[in-house]
């Protein structure tokens, strides 16, 4: 493999491990969501938001982080998804920005829209976010209407190289059903994320009993949509990609094919799958463990991983288009120079540096409990 082509499959890696950690740290979001339907009382829904409060910016920091990434390494997608499909990135931002307003504003003394107001924002990013970035995602394995003319670079008047083909722009992908379905399925994982958070970082059984309960529920849902988007994408004809010409060709069984191709990344998703239902069942199996979120997160990582690793690797479109299959985008012609690629791998090693300080910063932020004492005495959003 000459250097080119291992570029390329690293920075796919560093994309596709960015897009993992998102997925874990939209326990952010799945706590939001539940706010109204575990907190009962004004205390505990205080308790709550101070809980996430305390992460939420690692969530937005994080898919600004695999936006740029996207930018620096494969420019063709970033401008043809967030480009094309604008209106789908524009309303998950939007709920983000929603999301940043009611923690700054919702506590301020004399706020016109009122502390519920701030709230509700809270929930419907809670909802928006996970759902909309699960059918984005899904869109590497089910496609997109785009078109893709390389030497349209040439023109004078318009030298625009992607151009969507209707006027959805990116909320034409809700109308794939099985889009919709990971979607609800990322929803419903990342409630069960932060029920699981919950638990681990609130002191307060009647909240973390409720927690508990709602894990029911929402694990039956993950799995329904989950296992039913996996069986269907491993049944379904695949994009693949002739490596002798580049040529793109429909295949059957593909991303089953390429799980079977490579033995790691299919490893690499079973440990994850089994990590995420071992946090979920040892958190309902003994009431008093409440590590539950890391099994479950760090298996989120790992599947979520392993699903990214497969739409790219072996020869795959990672972004099909359904209305050019011959626009669709694969590693080799959307990614950056050679040159663009070696330097950022230098900077990559800064990569786990900043993991550090992130876990470091985490620790210290969680070194204890949020309790009813710290929101009468300490400081509240």
């Amino acid at each position: 493999m000459d250097t080119y082509i291992f570029l390329q499959h690293y920075w796919w890696f560093i994309v596709s491990l960015l897009g993992a950690i998102l997925v874990f740290l939209l326990f952010v979001q799945g706590g939001n969501s539940l706010l109204f339907c575990l907190g009962k009382t004004e205390e505990q829904r205080k308790m709550m938001i101070n809980s996430t409060g305390r992460k939420w910016e690692f969530t937005f920091t994080t898919l600004v982080t695999f936006g740029g990434a996207f930018f620096a390494s494969f420019p063709l997608f970033y401008s043809t998804s967030f480009g094309g499909a604008y209106w789908l990135w524009m309303i998950i931002l939007f709920s983000f920005v929603l999301q940043a307003v009611s923690y700054e504003f919702q506590s301020k003394a004399g706020n016109l829209l009122g502390k519920n107001t701030y709230r509700t924002f809270l929930v419907i990013n809670g909802v928006v976010g996970p759902i909309l970035l699960g059918g984005a995602v899904a869109t590497f394995f089910t496609g997109s209407e785009f078109y893709i003319n390389k030497g349209s670079i040439a023109e004078t008047m318009m030298p625009v190289i992607s151009r969507w083909a209707n006027a959805g722009h990116g909320l034409d992908a809700l109308l794939n059903p099985w889009n919709v379905v990971l979607g609800l399925a990322v929803f419903f994982l990342a409630r069960i994320l932060g029920a699981l958070y919950f638990i681990n970082n609130i002191n307060d059984r009647d909240l973390t009993t409720r927690c508990r309960r709602s894990l029911w529920g929402n694990t039956g849902l993950f799995l329904l949509f989950f296992l039913a988007f996996v069986i269907r994408t491993l049944m379904a004809d695949g994009y693949a990609v002739n490596p002798e010409t580049g040529a793109i060709f429909m295949e059957p069984y593909k991303y089953l094919g390429n799980f079977i191709a490579m033995p790691v990344i299919l490893i690499l998703f079973l440990i994850g799958v089994v990590a995420v239902l071992w946090g979920i069942i040892r958190t309902l199996w003994k009431a008093e463990f409440d590590k539950g979120i890391w099994y479950t997160g760090i298996g989120t990582v790992l599947t979520v991983l392993a699903l990214l690793l497969v739409t790219g690797y072996n020869h795959t479109a990672y972004y099909p288009s359904n209305a050019d299959l011959q626009s669709s985008l694969t590693l080799s012609n959307s990614c950056s120079s050679l040159f663009t690629l070696k330097v950022m791998a230098y900077v990559s090693i800064l990569v786990p540096f900043v993991l550090a300080y992130i876990v470091y910063a985490w620790r210290s932020i969680d070194s204890r409990k949020i309790d009813t004492k710290e929101i009468k005495e300490g400081h509240t959003y």
